[in-house]
């Protein structure tokens, strides 16, 4: 013999027609989440200028490559 499962008229929340109100049920995940792990504060705020900086000075190598390179063809 298979098992039919609880007798509706003795299961407690059920409306007429098998449908469960809102509130019987718990729900089917937690609503609220926790983080798992240790999350960072803001960078400081010397940060974004060494970034700056760094890129202007690359900026500034690389336009002093060209001129040098360019009157280096200049004067052969």
């Amino acid at each position: 013999m298979s098992w039919q499962g609880p007798d509706p008229s003795r299961t407690p929340g059920l409306e007429p027609g098998g449908g469960v109100p809102p509130g019987e049920t718990p729900p089917g995940e937690g609503g609220t989440s926790a983080i798992t792990h240790q999350e960072k504060g803001p960078a400081p705020k010397w940060v974004p200028w060494v970034v700056i900086g760094a890129i202007g000075l690359m900026v500034l190598l690389v336009a002093l490559f060209m001129l040098v390179r360019v009157f280096l063809m200049a004067s052969s």
